[in-house]
This record gives C-alpha cells, structure tokens and sequence, in this order.
C-alpha cells in the first residue's frame, strides 16, 4: 500500500499532464455515457467534448509564464513553447465540433463518436507538442493518428470518404514505419531516446548512423505535415474526407505535426544543425514549389485547400531551417496566422449550400459579392492574407520567417519564399475575381451559428493583426525563447 507521503510526490509530478488528464477522463465519461443513451446522447456529447476543450484550454493558458517542467522521468515537457501550441491544438479542435455541427446533421451522419474521436486525436495531440524523448512522441503520434483514420472515414456509406480512410491508413502506417526505424538507429547510436540524453551524446560527432536516423525521422515527420515528398496523400484525403474533417486535418493535427518536427529538431539535435538543415531546407523548396504550382490548376476548393497547406508548411519550415531563435518564432506566428486562415475558409466552404446540397468547386463561387457580400469580403480577405498581401495576417507571417532565413545567411531560401508566393498570389486571387467579377448564380442558405462564430473570430485576427500584433508576435517569442 503506498503510504500518504508516496502519494503526495507522485501527484505534483502529474500537473504538467493535467489538461490531458482532464480530456482523458471526460472521453472516458462521454464513451460510457453515449453507449448507454445511443444517438440520443449526439448533442450533449458535442457540448461535453466541446466544454472539455474549453477547460483544457483554460488549464494550459493558466500556466505560469517563462516555467519549464518535466515529468514522467523527462519524458514529457512543460514549457513555454508547449503552451502555445497547444492552445492552438484545442482552438483547432474545438473550431472543428462548431463547423461539423449543422454538417453532420444535413447528411445525416450526425453520431456521437465523432467529437470522441476528435477529443481522443486531441490528446495525442497534446502529447506530441510536449514529448520530450522518442517514445512519447511515437505514443503520442499513434493516438492521433489511429483516431484521424477513422474520422476520415467517417461517411462510411460514401465511396470517396471510404476511400481516404484507406488510404491515410496505409500511407500513414508506412510513415510511422520509417519514424520508428528512423527512432531505433538514433537510440541504436546514441543509447538513449530522451532529446536531452541524445544532445549529450552526439554534441558534434554524428557518423553515418546518426545521419541515416536523422533522416528517416524527418521522413517520419513530414508526411504528418503533409510536406513534399510525403504529401501523395493530402489532395485525395482532403477531397475524399467530410468536409469539417477536411477543415481538421488542415488545422489543428498542422499545429501538432510542426511542433512535433520543431521538439524533434532543435531538442534533440541542436548540436548537428548542419546535418538536418540541408534536409530541411530540400523540404521546404519542395513544399512551396509544388503547392504554388500544382495548385493553379485546381477546381475543388478542397483540393486547393491541400495544394494551399502543403506550400504553407514549406513556407512555416523556413523557420525552423533558420535553426535559430528569430525562426522559431517565426515558424510559430506563421502557424497561429495559419490557423485562423485555414479555419475562416473551411468556414466558408462549410457554408456554401443551396436546397440541402453541398457546393465545393471553385466557380460555385461565382458572383458571390453580389448575392452574400460579406461573405465574399471574408473570403477574400483570408485569399489575400493567404498570398501574404499587406497588412493581413498572411502578409507578417511570411515576413518573420523570410526575415530569420536572411538573418541566417538562407538567402537563396528566402528568395525562393518570395517567388513561389508570387506564383501563390495566381490561384489566391482567381478565388476572388470568380466572387467579384463573374455571373451571379442562386444565393447559398443562410450560415450555421456555429460557421458564423469561427469565421468571425478568424476574420477578426487575419484583418486586424496589424493593428495589435504585439500580444500573438510576443507569445510566439516567449515560445521560441524557451527551446533555446
């Protein structure tokens, strides 16, 4: 039996894992509670994951600035950077139980797993913004990802969403394959998996072991991110899957896989900087050239939507190929303008119904400034701030990360940014000369309450962060600081 002071040890060293905790528990209540009410329990569920995101939101934000706490023999880290993320992973999920609602119920697919499973991808989520050695960022991958290839498939009767569940899960298993062999070389060579025990070995001696490791794991981590060369999956399973799930794996799992790949890199291989940079600056051309120009030849705006977040990580791994502090910070202000971008489109593509029919391509849009003009304002705004035209959001997110490449001699980097941006800027703005300048067809059904609350709180940042950047550029900073 443990005595009383055992237990008063082992409970402070599970407060960084509260918000977890938390989300764990409530999963567990809600599972119990929607096998014993059926479909009836659809709506209470919804509120209940919804409440349990909220509170876990407000657990990680009460954590004391500038604090950096292990647990779980140092497995698991609380810090700064960990605090931010996260809030985004919660904001992302939560942003997507509000887009599925009116969704889910018009199809009529509205069943309570869903919001447990995207709590339950949530938490694996959390555990891979705050894993701190190989094998909780492997537990922690696992959970989301098991949970993502269901809700891909969550249209069971429908072919394409059948279809991008499948493939996900195959793609995804073959990922995780080479992350793991990726992982055992890395242990294999420096006999540890914790990130700071690998630090401690390597210092600036890695051999061809350490280098191979090096690379399956970045292998392993870009396909989460949907980065070139591992993005074969992304245009088929954001076009095959739901349209809010569509919006979920564009949001929220984004934050999670690049604080993941940020953990990874600058954690544990601080000291071979060289080694990764070349792989990770080969990524982010990649991802930028392809999502510019594989993009203009688009008709779904899902599609367009993946081709869009496949060259927006390349341009959020600028950042993180700076391998400085500036970059980090950059990559961090890019994903939290990213977030609030991608969410206030999806908002709108969510909405885009006439006589009980879903809308997805890109003239479906045509005329729209005539027929929902604020709408259309909307959306262009989040198409603009995409192309990174000042003074959106889009515009300050490219320019911090751009501004840390130069400041680390990445010029030829940075200059590539800018052009593929350019070839970007094409497909961004026919979304809006479609709306302004085409015909007009049949107005849409009015916004769900639950669209209109995201993309207005979306609009809000991308519109005017230029007014008041301070607040978002400062926790980027206080993140990027703490890994450093």
């Amino acid at each position: 039996m443990p005595t009383v002071q055992t237990v008063q040890t082992v409970l402070p060293s599970l407060t960084p894992l509260l918000p977890e905790l938390i989300l764990g528990v409530g999963v567990m209540v809600l599972i119990l509670y929607g096998a014993f009410r059926g479909e009836r329990s659809v709506e209470t569920i919804n509120v209940g994951a919804l409440a349990l995101l909220l509170v876990a939101l407000f657990v990680v934000m009460s954590q004391a600035p500038g604090t950096k706490v292990t647990t779980l023999s140092g497995s698991f880290i609380q810090d700064g950077f960990s605090k931010v993320m996260k809030a985004l992973v919660l904001l992302g999920s939560a942003a997507t139980i509000l887009l599925s609602r009116d969704y889910f119920q018009r199809e009529k697919i509205d069943r309570f797993e869903f919001p447990i499973l995207i709590v339950l991808c949530t938490i694996g989520m959390l555990v891979m913004v705050s894993a701190n050695d190989l094998i909780a960022l492997y537990l922690g991958l696992e959970l989301q990802s098991l949970a993502a290839y269901v809700i891909a498939a969550f249209h069971r009767d429908d072919l394409k969403s059948t279809e991008a569940g499948l493939k996900y899960f195959v793609l995804g298993a073959l990922s995780s394959g080479m992350l793991l062999y990726g992982a055992s070389l890395v242990y294999g060579f420096t006999g540890t998996v914790s990130f700071p025990g690998i630090v401690s070995a390597l210092h600036e001696d890695a051999g061809f072991g350490i280098v191979l490791g090096i690379v399956f794991v970045a292998a392993g981590v870009s396909f989460k991110l949907a980065a070139v060369p591992f993005h074969m999956w992304t245009p088929d399973v954001y076009e095959g899957s739901p349209t809010p799930v569509t919006a979920f794996f564009a949001s929220a799992p984004k934050m999670a896989a690049m604080a993941m790949t940020v953990r990874v890199f600058i954690g544990a291989f601080p000291d071979v900087t060289a080694i990764w940079q070349q792989i990770i600056v080969f990524i982010a051309i990649a991802s930028m050239t392809l999502g510019s120009f594989a993009a203009i030849g688009q008709r779904s705006l899902k599609r367009l939507m993946a081709y869009s977040s496949i060259g927006n990580v390349g341009y959020a791994l600028i950042g993180l190929a700076a391998g400085t502090e500036e970059g980090i910070r950059g990559v961090v202000v890019y994903m939290i303008i990213y977030l609030a971008m991608t969410l206030g489109a999806f908002a709108i593509i969510l909405s885009l119904r006439r006589r009980n029919e879903m809308f997805e391509t890109i003239e479906d849009l045509s005329g729209l400034s005539r027929t929902h003009p604020w709408i259309a304002f909307c959306l262009a705004m989040m198409m603009f701030s995409l192309a990174g035209i000042p003074p959106l959001a889009g515009f300050f997110g490219k320019f911090y990360v751009f501004a840390a490449a130069i400041q680390a001699n990445l010029v030829a980097l940075a200059v590539v940014g800018v052009v593929t941006s350019v070839v970007g800027a094409y497909y961004y703005i026919r979304v809006v000369k479609i709306m302004y300048f085409d015909e007009a067809k049949a107005p849409y059904e009015a916004m769900a309450p639950g669209l209109r609350i995201v993309l207005a709180l979306s609009s809000v940042v991308v519109i005017l962060f230029w007014l008041l950047p301070a607040p978002l550029v400062g926790a980027a900073g206080a993140a990027a600081k703490s890994l450093f």
